[in-house]
């Protein structure tokens, strides 16, 4: 089984959201149809910028405890490492298929 660790972001990459999963693409979509109640929902947080791949449930939690603890100019230079566009990942998940693996 794999797990993620994710990075959302808003449309104006002003507010992201650090999250745990064992399913992306379910998350994903709970995320952007607003079936979650709070910071997600409040500030309409559902760009897929950064994600990570864990075989073992405890190392994606503690990454998820250790990028929450971060300052975000910190996780901003993360997610511009492999993604300098703040580009959607997700793209053309939803319409393509399974999600990619990394």
């Amino acid at each position: 089984m794999s797990y993620y660790v994710y990075i959302l972001a808003n449309k104006t990459n002003t507010a992201v959201y650090i999250g745990v999963t064992d399913d992306l693409m379910r998350r994903l979509q709970e995320h952007r149809n607003d079936r979650i109640d709070g910071f997600t929902k409040t500030y309409h947080v559902h760009k897929l910028v950064y994600y990570e791949t864990f075989s073992d449930v405890r190392y994606a939690i503690a990454r998820e405890k250790q990028l929450k603890g971060w300052r975000r100019s910190k996780k901003d230079a993360l997610i511009e490492s492999v993604n300098p566009a703040w580009a959607d990942l997700a793209g053309d998940w939803f319409t393509a298929g399974p999600i990619p693996r990394s």
